[in-house]
C-alpha cells in the first residue's frame, strides 16, 4: 500500500535528465550546466571554525538554532534589509531551505479555508519542493505560468476572488529560478495586499538574494515592514547554498511572526533534523561576514559579462536581473538538451522538467534552463558550443 498522493508525481528533473542523456555518448568534451551547484571556492577558513567546534558532533544540536547563530541571522537581515527582528521569536535556523519550504508548510497550511480544501498558489515554473509540500498537507496546488508576457513572474492579478478567498499559501521565488527575474517594489506590494485582503501568507524563497548585477532585490520583509503587514502574513526563506558556496553545509534560515515561528519550532521538536552544533557556529561566523560574499558577486558579474558578450546578438536572449541561471529560449527544450548533448558534449536542463501543464501549456517547454556554475573559461567554452549548436 503507498499513498495516493504521491502516485503521479513526474520523475524529478535529474533522473530524469539522466534517462534523457545517458544512453547516448557525448559529442565531445563535457561541461555540467545543469545544477544549480555553486563552483566558486568557499570561504576555507570554516574548516578551521568547524574544528575548533568539533566536539559539538558529540552533542543533539539546538533543534531551532544556536542563540548565536539566530542572531548572526537577525542581525544580517538588520543590515542587508533595515528590519530588526527579536531572534528568539522571529527567527529559526534551517537544515537547508528545501526542508524548511516543505515543514513551514506541514506547520502553517490549515485543513481548510472558510470550508473548502484549501488552495496554493506557485509559480510555473517552479522549485519541486513547492508543488510536494501543497499535496502533503492535501492543498490543491494552482499552477501560475510565468512567462515573458508576465515580466518572468506570476501575475497574481489575474487570479479570481472566488480562488484567491481559498488560498492558504503563496510561494514565490525572488530572484527566480530559473528565468532570474526580480519582483520589484510595487510587485511586492500588490502581493501582500492580496494577502491582507483574502487572509493568507507568503513564503518567500530568497534564496539568491545575494547574487546579482548592481541593485541589491528588494525584499518581502522590508516591504511588509514599510507597508505595516501583519508579520504572521510573511515568511522568508534564506540559505548560505549560494551566498556563501555551501550547499553542503545545509544551512539556512527562516523569519516568520511569532505565532508562524512558534507553530514551526513545535513542528521541529518532534520532526526536525537540526544542524550539527560545529556546524551552526560555522553558520553564524558566515553570516556575520561580507567580504565573501562582494566577492562571489564579483565573480558572478563577470559570468554576465561572458554570457552577454557570447549570447547577446541571439534573438529572445534575455539577460538574468540575478541568480545564475540562463533561461534560453528554443523550440523544444527536450530535444534541444538532447542534440547538444550529442553534438557538442554540453549538459544543460529541459525547461519542462522544471514546470507542469497548466492552461494546457507547460511554460518551461520551449526553454533550457543553463547553470552558470562553472570556472569562467569552462563557462564560456561550454556557452560557445551551445550557442553555435543551436543557434548557429
Amino acid at each position: 500500500m503507498f499513498p495516493e498522493r504521491f502516485a503521479n508525481l513526474p520523475a524529478y528533473a535529474f533522473p530524469r535528465l539522466r534517462s534523457l542523456l545517458d544512453a547516448h555518448a557525448p559529442g565531445g568534451e563535457v561541461v555540467h550546466m545543469t545544477i544549480g551547484e555553486p563552483r566558486h571556492e568557499f570561504p576555507r577558513w570554516i574548516v578551521d571554525v568547524i574544528a575548533e567546534y568539533a566536539d559539538g558532533f558529540g552533542q543533539y544540536p539546538v533543534n531551532e538554532g544556536m542563540p548565536s547563530l539566530l542572531e548572526a541571522a537577525a542581525d544580517w537581515v538588520g543590515r542587508r534589509y533595515g528590519v530588526t527582528l527579536d531572534p528568539g521569536n522571529r527567527v529559526m535556523a534551517l537544515n537547508g531551505t528545501r526542508e524548511g519550504l516543505y515543514n513551514a508548510m506541514m506547520a502553517l497550511c490549515p485543513e481548510k479555508k472558510r470550508g473548502l480544501r484549501p488552495v496554493v498558489l506557485l509559480p510555473n515554473p517552479f522549485y519541486q519542493v513547492y508543488m510536494v509540500a501543497a499535496l502533503s498537507v492535501a492543498a490543491e496546488p494552482v499552477f501560475l505560468n510565468a512567462t515573458r508576457q508576465t515580466g518572468y513572474l506570476p501575475d497574481f492579478g489575474a487570479v479570481s476572488d472566488e480562488v484567491l478567498d481559498r488560498v492558504a499559501v503563496v510561494y514565490l521565488c525572488s530572484p527566480s529560478n530559473p528565468q532570474g527575474a526580480v519582483a520589484d517594489r510595487a510587485y511586492w506590494a500588490d502581493l501582500i495586499g492580496l494577502a491582507e485582503r483574502h487572509d493568507f501568507r507568503i513564503f518567500a524563497d530568497e534564496c539568491y538574494a545575494e547574487i546579482y548585477r548592481n541593485t541589491p532585490p528588494v525584499g518581502i520583509l522590508q516591504m511588509a515592514q514599510e507597508m505595516g503587514a501583519d508579520p504572521e502574513r510573511i515568511v522568508a526563506f534564506h540559505s548560505l547554498s549560494k551566498r556563501s558556496n555551501l550547499p553542503g553545509l545545509r544551512s539556512g534560515f527562516v523569519v516568520a511572526g511569532p505565532k508562524s515561528i512558534a507553530a514551526m519550532k513545535q513542528l521541529r521538536n518532534y520532526a526536525g533534523s537540526p544542524l550539527p552544533m560545529p556546524l551552526q557556529h560555522a553558520a553564524a561566523r558566515l553570516w556575520a561576514d561580507e567580504a565573501h560574499v562582494i566577492e562571489n558577486r564579483r565573480l558572478y558579474a563577470g559570468k554576465y559579462a561572458v554570457a552577454d558578450e557570447i549570447m547577446g546578438n541571439l534573438p529572445g536572449y534575455r539577460s538574468p536581473e540575478a541568480g545564475f541561471f540562463l533561461w534560453l529560449p528554443v523550440e523544444d527544450g527536450e530535444a534541444a538538451a538532447l542534440r547538444l548533448w550529442q553534438e557538442t558534449g554540453v549538459r544543460v536542463l529541459p525547461g519542462a522538467y522544471l514546470g507542469q501543464e497548466a492552461g494546457g501549456d507547460n511554460p518551461g517547454k520551449g526553454y533550457i534552463r543553463v547553470a552558470m556554475v562553472a570556472p569562467k573559461d569552462e563557462m564560456a567554452r561550454g556557452l560557445m558550443r551551445l550557442r553555435d549548436c543551436l543557434y548557429g
